[in-house]
């Protein structure tokens, strides 16, 4: 599946940081990870650092699907108000969903101090009002997040334009965010699991599973097979071919980023990425060496060459909003691409069983704008799944909730 287009940063900045074998020989192990990214590279560290034996398989380079193309908002806020997750599920299923990205945040903190140079570091969170009318629905959102602790200001059009330059009927600033770099995070998490004696291959595609009750077999492309008492599908958007039920809709979301620049430039936007309430929305945020990255113009577009031919426009497009949003702030797009992401209904992701399968085949589909936090909160679970433990966040991130 080709999920990107363009030159995405990271891989770019960082190169090939490591070279991993592709699988030759039949292997065995307790838990298979199908998937090189970042969700992988989380739920394989999390399995690893608590005594099981994993092996992890990428049909590309490692990192090289949507890891490489991800802008890595690290946020607690999903992309549907909590309000709204409160009237489908509940209010207390809406501020857990919501609980598990607050968390997700400080995890991912202290594996980057484990790690070191992935470019993780602590933002404030603005999301504007693209209208005045949605003023009254992101005020009830507020008192909602903060009804359940979580630290957040309103603020007015004047402190908006003298604080961070932008024209907006009002914006709720959130104390907790973060950034990374997630292809270097995933690269760093795979080379830490290889010297510690975990599997981990690309370029070794599956073709093929067999599941019981007891294990599961799978076969690659050439032939080789693997034996696992586990099979975790972490394989991002490509995760979504293995069943026959559609859980979600692929789109395109488009980004570029610029030369670094210099403080003065950035004002507030130095420690606080931006995002605003219309729908798709116009996003932004710093990395660590002064760079603005921009994203959004998401469409419903996932044929690549299609996607392919829209980046530069989406790019000037992408300009000119900013601009709008920011009066002032001059931008030159140094890299420019685009990334096949999946949207599901109600913005949660999901991780579990599936009854297509059975008991020893887990997925862990981390989609939307969460997916990293997502994914930093689903290992714990897909880990208490395979260990027989229940966990507070297996039924609302199961697929079980489309039934409801």
């Amino acid at each position: 599946m080709d999920l990107k287009s363009g030159y995405p940063f990271w891989a770019i900045k960082n190169g090939l940081m490591h070279a991993f074998p592709q699988l030759q020989k039949d292997l065995r192990c307790d838990v298979a990870i199908i998937g090189g990214g970042i969700s992988g590279a989380l739920i394989a560290n999390e399995l690893a650092e608590h005594g099981h034996d994993v092996a992890v398989f990428e049909e590309r380079d490692i990192g090289w699907g949507s890891s490489a193309a991800s802008t890595a908002l690290l946020q607690y806020e999903i992309d549907t108000h909590m309000i709204d997750l409160a009237k489908w599920y509940g209010e207390d299923d809406a501020a857990l969903a919501y609980r598990a990205c607050a968390d997700a945040i400080p995890m991912l903190q202290a594996l980057s101090g484990e790690l070191r140079d992935v470019d993780f570091g602590r933002m404030y969170s603005l999301y504007y009002a693209s209208r005045r009318r949605h003023v009254p629905v992101m005020q009830e959102e507020m008192a909602l997040r903060r009804k359940h602790g979580f630290e957040v200001s309103w603020l007015e059009p004047g402190e908006l334009r003298d604080h961070y330059g932008i024209d907006a009927p009002g914006a709720i600033l959130s104390e907790l965010a973060a950034r990374i770099d997630p292809y270097r995070m995933a690269y760093r998490l795979f080379t830490r699991l290889e010297k510690r004696g975990a599997g981990v291959f690309d370029r070794t595609r599956i073709e093929r599973l067999d599941a019981t009750d007891d294990s599961v077999t799978l076969q690659t492309a050439d032939g080789v097979q693997i034996h696992a008492k586990h099979v975790v599908f972490a394989a991002g958007y490509a995760s979504q071919k293995w069943l026959h039920q559609r859980v979600a809709r692929d789109r395109s979301s488009y980004a570029f980023i610029t030369d670094p620049l210099n403080k003065a430039s950035l004002r507030a936007l130095a420690d606080t990425m931006v995002w605003e309430s219309a729908r798709p929305y116009l996003y932004m945020r710093s990395t660590g060496d002064g760079r603005l990255l921009v994203g959004g113009e998401d469409d419903d577009i996932d044929i690549p060459i299609r996607r392919d031919a829209r980046v530069d426009k989406k790019a000037r497009t992408l300009v000119k909003k900013v601009t709008r949003a920011l009066p002032g702030l001059e931008l030159a797009p140094a890299f420019a691409w685009a990334g096949t992401f999946a949207e599901t209904d109600d913005g949660l992701p999901f991780f579990g069983t599936h009854e297509q399968y059975g008991p020893r085949v887990q997925f862990a589909m981390a989609y939307g704008g969460n997916g990293i936090s997502y994914s930093m909160a689903g290992a714990p679970l897909i880990r208490a799944l395979i260990e027989r433990r229940p966990h507070l966040l297996a039924d609302l991130f199961s697929f079980d909730r489309l039934k409801r």
